[in-house]
């Protein structure tokens, strides 16, 4: 297995952004200058938000940029086996407790969380309140979700850009959703079990995720298996501040491809946010691969102010 293998894992429920593409980015100059391997994984647990002809935009907003994989596509959707043996595997060990609290309040695990987006820490409402799954569903009249156990104490954890990083799961989120009440897997579980079975050593994400990286830290643990070295970098937000994701038009890959906007243009753009601040108009992303030093990326989050091809706030 190589040295340094990772994965490029876009979720086909939306438009790929120049946020995304950044850390893709980097993800790919990181593997390709180490050697390393690249995998194209689409987490698409999602149903009800992945609509037609997604997979395919994204794949090729990918190939438009100039970035490729030696492995995939996969899809997380066929590969739900997987998860139901952890799942098991997890509540035979003692690990998870049926949960009957509102669709509403856990609909979002299947997610990957992001900062704004994180709710109060869990109140631990079902913990040990139900003897058994059939108890939980007698008493909601529907099967109930499943949560894992939180241990108290500190989860900590050596990130390559970051440093060491301590957060304590249990007074940040708490219990957390690893099977949703509609029976769709968790982001949680499922990235944990991928990476995992997939040989993913190093991880590439954005900071907004960091709170996620303990909660993954204890499913490895849980279930015996050894995790990746993560990498969390700062977001790109846009010129009136807010995440790329909250914004649409001039920020989306496919815009720009429909628009005959250049790609190479798009990458000199990103290199320039990326420790390449003399990065020329246009390049492709093969151009920067041996010059890439993660040490010159921007240790605050990057604001672009404006866009070149930008609309108004």
């Amino acid at each position: 297995m190589a040295a340094f293998r990772t994965r490029l894992a876009p979720s086909p429920t939306g438009s790929m952004h120049l946020g995304n593409a950044r850390t893709f980015l980097i993800t790919w100059w990181l593997a390709r200058q180490a050697g390393g391997e690249v995998l194209l994984r689409l987490e698409d647990l999602d149903r009800a938000r992945v609509k037609p002809g997604l997979v395919e935009r994204v794949i090729e907003d990918l190939r438009w940029l100039g970035l490729d994989w030696d492995e995939g596509p996969i899809l997380q959707s066929e590969r739900v086996a997987l998860y139901e043996a952890a799942l098991r595997s997890l509540i035979e060990g003692g690990h998870c407790y049926p949960c009957v609290c509102s669709r509403k309040e856990i609909r979002a695990a299947v997610n990957a969380p992001h900062a704004e987006d994180e709710e109060s820490t869990y109140p631990g409402t079902c913990r040990g309140r139900f003897a058994s799954w059939e108890e939980a569903r007698a008493f909601k009249g529907r099967p109930p979700a499943w949560r894992f156990r939180v241990p108290a104490g500190e989860i900590a954890f050596d990130d390559r850009f970051l440093g060491r990083v301590a957060l304590d799961p249990a007074q940040a989120g708490g219990d957390f959703v690893v099977r949703s009440v509609d029976g769709a897997f968790a982001y949680q579980l499922a990235v944990t079990v991928d990476d995992a079975a997939m040989g993913i050593n190093e991880v590439v994400r954005g900071d907004d995720l960091v709170a996620s990286t303990p909660r993954q830290l204890l499913l490895y643990r849980t279930l015996g298996l050894a995790p990746p070295r993560f990498t969390h970098l700062p977001l790109v937000l846009d010129e009136c501040g807010a995440r790329m994701a909250k914004r649409k038009g001039d920020t989306e890959i496919a815009f720009l491809r429909t628009r005959g906007i250049d790609p190479r243009e798009v990458i000199a753009l990103l290199a320039r946010c990326s420790g390449f601040p003399e990065a020329p108009a246009a390049l492709s992303a093969a151009a920067l691969v041996e010059r890439f030093d993660l040490a010159r990326v921007p240790r605050e989050a990057v604001r672009f102010s404006p866009l070149p091809w930008s609309q108004t706030c």
